[in-house]
């Protein structure tokens, strides 16, 4: 044998070797699949890879049909905006008994910390008399429309895994976020848009960052797309100097070859969702500007939101939210930072900064309501409002030591949270708390139990939403029981 020829049978065999370890890999990876698979419920969710976002029908009929979620980051006081508690405010300043104390975690308090009294008057609003504070003067104007659930309880303290546990039913990093199960279950009734879109306001990023909004075990095409209320919507959305609309379809035409030639290769999923994510990302750029621009809205709206075009701010992403809804995203979320009222800065403080904070969220989450109902799609569009836990009966101390500023620390026994639209009832109010706002006394509702509950009003059964994994189906909702908060339903 020459050289030569010696040669070219060395890359035979290599080549040989190569497609037998990745054939070889590749077969058993579909055999275990394949056994995972057959292990699994028969319950999960048939998608055609190349059409992930496609309309699906949920388990039954459905009250809403998306959800826009606000969630304001850092968790806001029950006591200064909606939990009505004049005992607590007779026995401000009063050392807290001692047994109340007993076997409770803290993030910050010690010592024997004294009660704190609500900062901020209430009133019964509406003519379904709901308590409010002042510091909501245009919100009170939409009690009517609202449910609250008063009880809200966690077993988290700390705002990252709080975060994490209201947003994807675990404390712990690698769940899929309810967005993403939500457009799992259903699609997206727009086929140019993103099913998940996500807008921060506030000036940071949640502490959960981007783990709030990912898909975690599920096709990360159902992970939210964070969009900007100013300048591009997406993130490298516009064309680059010299690439013209032609030469980057051209382009992503090239680069879907590729992919589908992969595809055709290796049978992965993922890289059909990779082509239809390419090809989202063109059709986008044509409805994505328009839907993400206010230059359309009139001066009225405008001025009913407090928007301020161009600008990054909670009132801009609430006329978002509605613009998008409108157009058939499923789920928008909208984060807000800046709800941490510890009491060690005259910002981070419930009387200046909790203020501050109210003011930039009242008049928005009015007009959202108000928007929505007169525009027919209150009644199918889920709303919900609330942070990650409560705050304290009790003013916050650090090693004993009160603090400069009035502040509250991280509470997980209670908090509030209001609903609207969507199939709840209006002017409704679930739970309550012991006169001082510790802990509940009647009808308490778990983070799981709220996550069922929307579930069933995008009409799916929490128990059969599932996602085949490892030989698991996982659940928004996790493994201990859930229940359907019947109460909270029209």
């Amino acid at each position: 044998m020459n050289p030569l020829q010696h040669l070219h049978r060395l890359n035979a065999e290599r080549v040989t070797r190569r497609h037998f370890l990745a054939g070889g890999m590749a077969g058993l990876g579909a055999l275990w699949l394949g056994a995972e698979r057959a292990q699994a419920s028969s319950q999960a969710i048939t998608i055609d890879p190349s059409q992930p976002w496609a309309p699906r029908e949920p388990h039954f009929a459905a009250k809403a049909k998306r959800v826009i979620y606000l969630h304001m980051a850092g968790a806001p006081s029950q006591f200064e905006l909606f939990d009505h508690k004049p005992e607590l405010k007779k026995l401000d300043g009063q050392k807290c008994p001692t047994e109340l104390l007993a076997g409770q975690r803290f993030a910050f308090l010690r010592g024997e910390p004294v009660l704190l009294g609500p900062q901020f008057p209430f009133e019964q609003c509406g003519e379904s008399a709901q308590w409010v504070s002042d510091r909501l003067p245009e919100f009170k104007k939409s009690v009517d429309r609202v449910t609250f659930i008063r009880t809200m309880t966690t077993d988290q303290f700390n705002h990252a895994p709080a975060q994490l546990l209201v947003h994807t039913g675990s404390p712990r990093s690698g769940s899929a976020s309810i967005g993403s199960w939500v457009t799992y279950g259903l699609g997206s009734e727009n086929q140019n848009l993103p099913g998940f879109v996500v807008l921060l306001s506030g000036g940071k990023n949640p502490d959960v960052g981007q783990a709030g909004w990912g898909s975690g075990y599920l096709p990360s095409v159902y992970q939210g797309v964070q969009c900007r209320s100013h300048g591009d919507p997406v993130l490298f959305l516009s064309n680059p100097d010299g690439v013209d609309a032609d030469l980057r379809r051209r382009t992503i035409e090239a680069i879907n070859r590729v992919n589908q030639t992969t595809h055709d290769e290796w049978g992965d999923p993922e890289t059909l969702t990779r082509i239809a994510q390419y090809e989202m990302a063109c059709r986008m750029q044509l409805e994505a500007s328009d839907a993400m621009s206010l230059t359309s809205e009139s001066p009225a709206t405008i001025e009913a939101y407090g928007a301020e075009p161009g600008k990054e701010s909670f009132a801009n992403n609430c006329l978002l939210a509605r613009r998008l809804a409108e157009r058939g995203v499923r789920f928008v979320q909208l984060f807000d930072w800046g709800w941490d009222t510890h009491g060690t800065s005259e910002d981070g403080s419930i009387d200046m900064g909790l203020t501050k904070k109210a003011r930039q969220v009242d008049k928005p989450v009015h007009a959202l309501l108000t928007d929505l109902e007169e525009r027919g799609l209150l009644d199918e569009t889920l709303v919900v409002w609330g942070g990650e836990f409560g705050r304290t009966p009790m003013r916050e101390n650090r090693g004993g030591q009160e603090m400069a500023f009035l502040g509250r620390d991280h509470h997980a026994k209670t908090f509030t949270i209001w609903l609207a639209g969507g199939g709840v009832k209006r002017g409704h109010s679930h739970g309550e708390t012991d006169p001082i706002g510790f802990g509940p006394t009647t009808r308490p509702v778990e983070v799981r139990d709220l996550h069922a509950t929307m579930l069933k009003l995008l009409g799916f059964d929490h128990e059969k939403l599932i996602y085949p994994l490892r030989g698991l189906d996982q659940k928004l909702t996790g493994v201990e029981p859930a229940r359907v908060v019947d109460d909270l339903i029209a």
